[in-house]
C-alpha cells in the first residue's frame, strides 16, 4: 500500500513496474508481494494516464492474471480477512473499478470487511489518480489533522510530481 508514489515518479509503465519491484522487495520479497506492488503501481499509472476503468481492468487482468470479475456485492458476502497480496490487492482494485468517485472507492473497500485499512489505501490511491485528486470536502476535514512535517511532505510531493 506504500507503492503509490512510484506511479508518479517514473515516466513509463515499464519503469513503474521495475521500481515497484525494487520498492516491494525490501519488505515483500515474495513473488505475490512483488506482483501486488506492481499491479497497484501499474493501475495508478494507468489511471493517471487517463485510461478508463475497463481499460485498467483489462490491462491488470492480462498482465497480472488477477480475476477482477468479482463484484462488490459478492465480496461483501464472501470476503474474509486476508493479509496476503493475492487476498487484498485484486479486491482493492475491484473496489476502485466499481467506484463512481473517490469517496465511493473507499466506501466500497470498507464495505467488504477484512483488511479494510490496506484495501482502502490501495483503492483510494488508484481512485485519487483516476478522479484527479481528493475531493475538497475530504481534504478540508483531514488536512488540518496532519502535523506540519506531514503537510510539508505532501506539499513537496505535489509540487514535484503533480
Amino acid at each position: 500500500m506504500r507503492v503509490s508514489a512510484v506511479a508518479y515518479a517514473f515516466p513509463d509503465i515499464e519503469a513503474v513496474k521495475t521500481e515497484a519491484l525494487n520498492s516491494a522487495a525490501v519488505t515483500h520479497n515474495h513473488p505475490e508481494g512483488i506482483k501486488g506492488a506492481q499491479a497497484t503501481a501499474t493501475a495508478i499509472f494507468l489511471a493517471r494516464s487517463r485510461y478508463n476503468q475497463q481499460q485498467i481492468r483489462d490491462y491488470i487482468q492480462q498482465e497480472f492474471d488477477y480475476d477482477l470479475d468479482t463484484t462488490i456485492a459478492t465480496l461483501q458476502k464472501t470476503y474474509a480477512f486476508d493479509v496476503s497480496c493475492q487476498g487484498s490487492v485484486p479486491q482493492a482494485i475491484i473496489c476502485f473499478l466499481e467506484s463512481t468517485s473517490f469517496e465511493d472507492a473507499i466506501r466500497n473497500a470498507i464495505s467488504i470487511g477484512g483488511d479494510s485499512d490496506t484495501i482502502a489505501c490501495i483503492a483510494a490511491s488508484i481512485a485519487e489518480a483516476f478522479y484527479q485528486g481528493v475531493p475538497d470536502e475530504i481534504l478540508e476535514e483531514v488536512y488540518p489533522r496532519l502535523d506540519d512535517h506531514l503537510k510539508g511532505i505532501i506539499q513537496q510531493f505535489q509540487s514535484h510530481f503533480i
